[in-house]
C-alpha cells in the first residue's frame, strides 16, 4: 500500500495568454511559479481589454494551457496570486498575493491601495512602484463623513521582470518577416521605440510618443545625410482602424514641424518574441529609444537591451532598475503635474510624472548618431550586466526567496490508497437431512 502526499492547490488568475505587457508579466510569472514546484496549480485566464488572446500559442505553453479552468473550482485554494492593477484584486485564498504595476505617476488611486490590502503580499516590478505604494496617502469617508487616512499596510517586495535569455539576445539570425518588413527602409541607421500610443494631448501620452517624433524631427530635418525613427507602436488594438489612427498622429505631428523632414516609418501588427528579438537586432536597428513619462518596469527597454545596442531613456521610473547609468544614456527632466487629457482609471489629476529636456534628448539622438561608436562598448557592458542580472532565471531565484519567506507552510493531506476488498469465500455448510412433517388438517369450529 502506498500514500500519496496531496500538493496544497494554488490558483493564478490573470491575463495569461493576452498579448500585452500585463500578459508578459502573467505568462512569465506563472512559467516561474511553476518550477517552484510546492502546489498543484490551477490557472484562470482573464481578457486584458482587447489585446489578442494569442500569446500562448508555443509547445511549451502546454503546461499553461493544461491547467486553464474551465469551470469554477469547488474549494478554496490554499494559495491564490492575481496579476492585474490593485483596484481589481480579490481575497480568495487561504493566502493571497498581489502582483502588479501599478504607478504610472507619483500617485495612486485609493481604490488602489484599499485593493492592495485585501491581500497578504504585494510583489512589484520596480523600487518605484514600490515606492509611490508606500508614499500615498488617500482619504476615505464613510456615510457619515468621518475621514480615515488610507495607506498601504501589506508587505511589498520588488520582483523584476526577467528576460527569456533564451528569446533574448544578440544575434545576427534574424527571422525573414523581420528581414522584408524592414527592407523598406531607406536608410541604414534607425533609431527604434517600441511601445503603446495611448491618450494624451502632444507631449502628453504616457510613452511620450508624439514628442519623440517632434524632438527627432527638429533634430534632423535639413539634414542630407539622416537617420531614420521606427515605430513599432498601436494604439487600443492592432486592427486596420487603430493603424489608420496612428498614421493620423504621426501626421499631425509633422504638421508641427517645418523643412525638409526625416522619416517615421510604422510598423504596426502583432509580432512573435522570436520577431521581436529579430527587430531588436536587425542590422538597421542602431540604437533603442524611449521619452516616456513613466514606467511601472519598462520590459521592452530590457529586452533591447539585450541586442548590444545603445540606449536611450528618461533618468526616472521603473527602468532605472535595470539602465546602469554608467551604459546607457539617461535624459535628465523634470518632475511635472499630469496633463489633464492623460488622465484615466490609472493616471489621476493629483499625479505628476517625469517631462524629459527635450533640448537634451535632441543632443543625445545626434551624438550617439554621429558618434556611434563610442556608444557600443558601454552598451555591450550593459548587455552582458542585464544577461546575467535580469534574466528569467535570475527572477525564479528572487521569487522563491519571496516565497519561501511569506507563504506559510499548508497542513498536508494523504491520499490514502486503501488495498481492494475481495468477498470472502464462504464455505457450503451441509444440511440436516428432511423431516417429514405431518401433514395438518383444519379443526372445525365446535
Amino acid at each position: 500500500m502506498t500514500n500519496k502526499v496531496i500538493q496544497p492547490t494554488s490558483v493564478i488568475m490573470g491575463p495569461v495568454a493576452t498579448r500585452s505587457g500585463y500578459g508578459d508579466k502573467c505568462s512569465d510569472f506563472t512559467r516561474s511559479f511553476l518550477k517552484y514546484g510546492k502546489f498543484d496549480v490551477k490557472i484562470v485566464s482573464t481578457p486584458w481589454g482587447a489585446c489578442p488572446m494569442t500569446e500562448l500559442s508555443s509547445p511549451q505553453d502546454d503546461d499553461i494551457l493544461s491547467r486553464i479552468l474551465r469551470a469554477p473550482l469547488q474549494q478554496q485554494p490554499e494559495l491564490h496570486i492575481q496579476v492585474t492593477i490593485p483596484n481589481e484584486f480579490q481575497a480568495l485564498g487561504k493566502f493571497n498575493i498581489g502582483v502588479t504595476s501599478a504607478a504610472e505617476g507619483t500617485l495612486v488611486r485609493g481604490e488602489f491601495l484599499a485593493g492592495a490590502n485585501l491581500m497578504n503580499l504585494v510583489i512589484v516590478p520596480s523600487e518605484f512602484t514600490k515606492k509611490v505604494l508606500l508614499s500615498t496617502v488617500a482619504v476615505k469617508q464613510d456615510q457619515l463623513g468621518r475621514r480615515e487616512e488610507l495607506k498601504i499596510k501589506v508587505p511589498i517586495e520588488v520582483l523584476f521582470e526577467g528576460a527569456d535569455t533564451a528569446v533574448f539576445h544578440k544575434t545576427k539570425d534574424i527571422p525573414e518577416t523581420i528581414n522584408k518588413e524592414l527592407s523598406s527602409i531607406e536608410e541604414d541607421f534607425v533609431f527604434l521605440f517600441v511601445g503603446h500610443w495611448l491618450q494624451g494631448d502632444l507631449g502628453h501620452d504616457r510613452k511620450d510618443v508624439g514628442m519623440l517624433i517632434k524632438t527627432f524631427m527638429e533634430t534632423f530635418k535639413n539634414r542630407k545625410k539622416r537617420p531614420a525613427l521606427l515605430l513599432k507602436t498601436s494604439g487600443a488594438t492592432l486592427s486596420a482602424i487603430d493603424r489608420h489612427e496612428i498614421l493620423k498622429k504621426i501626421d499631425h505631428v509633422r504638421s508641427t514641424v517645418k523643412g525638409d523632414l526625416p522619416n517615421v516609418y510604422l510598423l504596426h501588427g502583432d509580432l512573435t518574441r522570436k520577431e521581436m528579438n529579430g527587430l531588436y537586432n536587425h542590422s538597421k536597428v542602431k540604437a533603442h529609444v524611449s521619452l516616456c513619462h513613466s514606467e511601472g518596469f519598462g520590459r521592452p527597454l530590457l529586452e533591447a537591451s539585450l541586442s548590444g545596442k545603445p540606449i536611450i531613456a528618461p533618468n526616472w521610473s521603473g527602468q532605472v532598475d535595470f539602465l546602469n547609468s554608467e551604459y546607457a544614456v539617461l535624459l535628465p527632466g523634470e518632475v511635472k503635474p499630469v496633463h489633464p487629457s492623460a488622465v484615466n482609471d490609472w493616471i489621476i489629476k493629483e499625479a505628476s510624472w517625469f517631462y524629459v529636456n527635450y533640448s537634451v534628448a535632441a543632443q543625445k539622438l545626434e551624438d550617439v548618431y554621429e558618434n556611434y561608436s563610442h556608444y557600443l562598448p558601454k552598451a555591450e557592458k550593459l548587455r552582458e550586466e542585464n544577461t546575467a542580472k535580469f534574466s528569467l532565471e535570475a527572477m525564479n531565484t528572487k521569487l522563491f526567496a519571496i516565497l519561501d519567506k511569506y507563504v506559510p507552510e499548508f497542513e498536508k493531506q494523504v491520499e490514502i490508497n486503501l488495498p481492494s476488498l475481495r468477498k470472502p469465500s464462504i464455505p457450503m455448510m451441509e444440511l440436516p437431512p428432511a423431516i417429514d412433517l405431518p401433514k395438518l388438517t383444519r379443526v372445525a369450529n365446535p
